[in-house]
């Protein structure tokens, strides 16, 4: 799909489909619109007062056109309030208009959309994210993929020209959402310690990246007890995945992105049962997914900041090597925890991680991960929680989500509860009490960040994945987080 920012007057543009959008209060049709519906011989009016449209957010209608007009169907797309018009209204005004293009097989698209907050850029950005965002298709799995209908081939935003760098950093970062998508949504027998790592190496040959892999042997020499804990059950080997992205002259800033990569969680010997959705567990590895996607994202977009992706690979399976209920593991910072339930493995690979980070001089690290179920009941499914002693930094990371349109919610991390991670026999154990799952994990994983300044946790279990499609997000993997992370390191 190419996405042009276009100067090309409304009333002049020629294609398959035009798509328009009006707001819940601005039905009577003035300016540019007036023009082309008087052009159109009345269609737009007819449109409007035929299918009773009201202008609701995302609310769409279409007509086919006669012979005679140099567009072949109009498409109204609902804007909603006008006081509520936002750049994630855009993004999803966009995908309504462009999902409702390829159920109509037009090949060329034009989209005409009020300016957001006087910022052409930010405006360009938004629509060229949620069009293509909402048109991907993930058909690698089926023998015989349906047959396609005919695809949008082209999008022209109409009153964008010149925002050709905007659609440009668009494109970007939606490569890198769609990295992750497609990660997430494949399965453990196709995404695999080894496969990531293949990923991770091929990503920083195209970028020119700086690539750092550590096999069992180089963890075991580093003290990584808790990882390879994890990993010892597996028949497949863990990879220890370290992405540099580094600008030329001075780096503003050095951040690190640390994301779980757990590429299948059977449970261990506390085996995940019927009705746990153990059959999801591919997604496991949302975190690292999201790191990779954005570490893709940051190579082309080429910031001002040092970056480090770094994941702690592998999976959590049973076997005659797998670890016990209550064996004693030692990470790589020289702390012991009990381990009380082989189920909270993801927590296990991140120390390592973090403290592997924790001694790269840097600024800030953001570790993202599906770690708990607790963190879906209390937020949904569609909101991430931020956990973070410091308020620089939550600010920070709000202000990115924000700015991406992905939701995240600040928890609190109340110290007196890490008394229910406490051991008798060890430092620490790996789970404590039921109520305030994702608390205490947060606690948990502060044990392993001592030198740095900023730290922050964000628990992405429920947006990782949707069962419905959602937006510009379609059914399955949605790539959650990579928008917000690059917007953090952009800022």
């Amino acid at each position: 799909m190419e996405i042009r920012a276009s100067n090309t007057p409304l009333s002049d543009w020629s294609g398959d489909g035009l798509a328009v959008g009006l707001f819940e209060d601005g039905l009577d049709l003035t300016g540019d619109l007036a023009a082309l519906d008087q052009k159109l011989a009345g269609a737009l009016k007819e449109l409007i007062e035929d299918e009773e449209f009201k202008g609701k957010p995302n609310s769409t209608a279409f007509t086919r056109l006669s012979g005679g007009t140099s567009i072949r169907k109009i498409i109204l797309v609902g804007l909603g309030k006008a006081d509520a018009w936002n750049t994630e209204s855009l993004r999803r005004a966009a995908a309504s208009a462009g999902k409702l293009a390829y159920k109509q097989k037009c090949k060329s698209l034009g989209i005409s959309l009020p300016i957001c907050h006087d910022d052409a850029a930010q405006t360009a950005q938004a629509i060229a994210e949620g069009v293509q965002l909402a048109l991907y298709q993930d058909n690698r799995f089926k023998s015989e993929p349906e047959e396609k209908e005919t695809q949008v081939e082209t999008v022209d935003l109409l009153g964008l020209g010149g925002q050709e760098a905007a659609v440009t950093l668009a494109n970007q970062i939606a490569s890198g959402v769609m990295l992750a998508r497609q990660l997430v949504a494949a399965p453990a027998n196709e995404v695999t310690p080894v496969t990531m790592a293949e990923v991770a190496q091929a990503m920083a040959d195209e970028h020119g990246l700086e690539i750092e892999i550590l096999e069992k042997e180089e963890c075991e020499k580093l003290g990584m007890g808790a990882f390879l804990g994890v990993a010892q059950a597996s028949d497949l080997p863990p990879k220890f995945i370290h992405l540099t992205y580094k600008p030329q002259g001075t780096p503003r800033r050095k951040l690190a992105i640390v994301g779980k990569g757990v590429t299948f969680d059977s449970g261990g010997l506390n085996i995940k049962g019927a009705g746990s959705g153990i059959e999801t567990m591919k997604m496991d590895m949302g975190g690292a997914a999201a790191t990779l996607g954005a570490a893709k994202a940051i190579a082309q977009l080429k910031p001002d900041t040092e970056v480090h992706f770094i994941s702690a690979v592998a999976e959590n399976m049973i076997s005659g090597h797998a670890m016990h209920p209550g064996d004693i593991l030692k990470a790589s910072n020289g702390k012991t925890i009990e381990v009380n339930n082989t189920d909270a493995e993801g927590r296990l690979t991140l120390a390592d991680a973090l403290v592997f980070a924790d001694k790269l001089g840097l600024d800030a690290i953001v570790d993202l991960a599906t770690l708990t179920g607790a963190c879906i009941v209390a937020l949904g499914n569609e909101i991430a929680g931020l956990f973070t002693p410091s308020d620089e930094l939550a600010s920070e990371l709000q202000k990115a989500s924000e700015s991406a349109g992905e939701k995240f919610w600040r928890m609190p991390m109340e110290e007196k509860y890490f008394e229910g991670l406490k051991s008798g026999i060890a430092d620490m154990k790996n789970t404590g009490p039921r109520a305030g799952g994702s608390i205490t994990a947060s606690l948990f994983l502060k044990q392993f960040v001592k030198d740095t300044p900023a730290w922050a946790h964000l628990d992405v279990a429920g947006p990782v994945w949707t069962d419905k499609e959602n937006g510009y997000n379609p059914s399955g993997a949605t790539g959650f987080g990579v928008r917000t992370l690059v917007n953090w390191v952009l800022s």
